[in-house]
């Protein structure tokens, strides 16, 4: 479905990708690795014409998308779930949901849909976006992007700055949307949670990718961890 070739940004003169190569399939969960300042977001960004490329392709479906505007991009079916939330504060739950949904009544990601998957956030439905914890919060945010009835779904940060049991409850979560069929493209530092679940692996060093394979290999190379991924 996604498929990024040679993929080269730059803020002003500093460059910050080398020629970034990935791809996701429908229904493939793909992680996104790498330490700190690695270029991560920057990819991210690129993808969804948040900053316009230097060189390279982004095809969604084989159209190349790359430069094109962020609401075209959503519109080829990409919703994303921005580091740092970016929920609307002054939005109650519900309004922060209904104000990206598309797809009519019988699109498969609803109110109904999202509040079975967050429990939650049905208790707290009335409350404002700036009235929710750090984990709620993230589910806001992944249930806004759900909304979107987006055929990848791309998550920034999925669990930073959250606790271990609100992790577990996330990872739970991106499972169980694996399940119904969403392809997603994840970037974390639980390296160990992803390969549970996750596809496959690319590992970018410095705005170039260094590894890529599948959870079953980088279990079998910890040195990819040890060089590329730990602090």
């Amino acid at each position: 479905m996604l498929t990024v070739e040679g993929l080269e940004s730059a803020y002003g003169d500093s460059r910050i990708l080398f020629g970034i190569d990935l791809s996701v399939a429908r229904g493939e969960v793909v992680t996104l690795l790498g330490r700190n300042g690695m270029g991560k977001t920057t990819t991210v960004k690129s993808i969804f014409g948040l900053l316009k490329p230097r060189a390279g392709r982004i095809l969604i479906d084989g159209e190349d998308m790359a430069g094109r505007p962020s609401h075209l991009v959503a519109r080829r079916g990409l919703g994303l779930v921005p580091e740092g939330r970016q929920v609307f504060p002054t939005l109650s739950v519900e309004e922060n949901l209904v104000a990206t949904h598309r797809g009519g009544r019988a699109a498969k990601w609803n109110l109904d849909a999202v509040y079975r998957l967050f429990p939650r956030l049905k208790e707290r439905r009335r409350n404002g976006g700036d009235q929710l914890s750090g984990g709620e919060q993230q589910m806001l945010a992944i249930g806004r992007a759900l909304m979107t009835n987006p055929r990848l779904v791309v998550l920034d940060e999925a669990t930073e700055g959250l606790a271990p049991l609100i992790r577990e409850e996330i990872w739970a979560c991106l499972r169980a949307i694996k399940d119904e069929g969403e392809a997603i493209l994840v970037i974390d530092k639980n390296v160990d949670a992803l390969a549970r679940f996750a596809d496959r692996h690319v590992v970018i060093e410095k705005g170039r990718v260094v590894w890529t394979g599948t959870s079953a290999a980088l279990r079998e190379t910890p040195e990819v961890k040890d060089r590329f991924l730990h602090v």
